[in-house]
This record gives C-alpha cells, sequence and structure tokens, in this order.
C-alpha cells in the first residue's frame, strides 16, 4: 500500500463510471454510508488521483481503489475495506457486509466480480480502461 499525501483525511473511491456495476455499488453504499464524506472518482476523468493509483501500479482495470487514510486498498482489499466501514443500514449494506467483511471470501468472489465486469462492458461495447 501507498501513503498519500493529498487530503489524506478524506477517504476516496476511485471506480469506472462506463460500468453498470461499479456505478451502482457506489451510488447505493454512498447513499447508506457510514464515511459520509467519501468522495467518489471516476476513474474516467483522469486526474491526479488515478495517476498516482497507475504510478502506485494498480490497473484499475483489475479493480476499484480505495484511499482511506493516505494508504490505497485495491481489488478485493477494497471492497472489504468498504464492507468493513459499511453502516448495516438497508439490505443491500447487510447483504455487502455479510458477504465481504470476510476477508478470504473477498478475495474469492472479487475475480468472479471483475470477470461480470468484462464482460458487461465487452456486450455493450465499452472499452476498458486504458
Amino acid at each position: 500500500m501507498l501513503h498519500l499525501t493529498e487530503d489524506a483525511a478524506s477517504p476516496v473511491l476511485v471506480y469506472d463510471g462506463e460500468c453498470p456495476f461499479c456505478s451502482q455499488y457506489v451510488k447505493y453504499f454512498r447513499l447508506q454510508s457510514a464515511l459520509g464524506a467519501l468522495k467518489l472518482v471516476d476513474a474516467r476523468d483522469g486526474g491526479t488521483i488515478v495517476e498516482a493509483i497507475r504510478a502506485a501500479n494498480y490497473d484499475l482495470n483489475e479493480g476499484m481503489v480505495l484511499i482511506l487514510s493516505g494508504q490505497m486498498h485495491h481489488g478485493p482489499d477494497a471492497i472489504h475495506m468498504l464492507a468493513l466501514m459499511s453502516s448495516g443500514n438497508g439490505y443491500f449494506n447487510r447483504l455487502n457486509a455479510f458477504i465481504f467483511r470476510r476477508k478470504w471470501l473477498s478475495t474469492l468472489l472479487y475475480p468472479m466480480l471483475r470477470t461480470g465486469r468484462n464482460f458487461t462492458l465487452w456486450c455493450l461495447g465499452r472499452k476498458k480502461l486504458r
């Protein structure tokens, strides 16, 4: 994990805005989140945060990135950390927490989620992130 100094106080979630699954996930998570100040960044918009992620050799096609307390959490680690911080309010957060609070289950299931994302992008004619 790489430490960042830029805006280390606010958690940041970098995701693929053209992926319908990613977009819906962050929408539901943000609406029902205990994080409150979670900043969402569409990786397709680029910017300094996306450049820092790429410089740290994280592939955003392989998973979203959560920057929390200046540290980057990628893919299954990101979704695991989000589940640990979820509020438990509503069906979505309860299901998310039930599944992804278990690190081993996050690690096991995340590749399937990523494959579904890649297949969906292909079906919709959308390109992967460059």
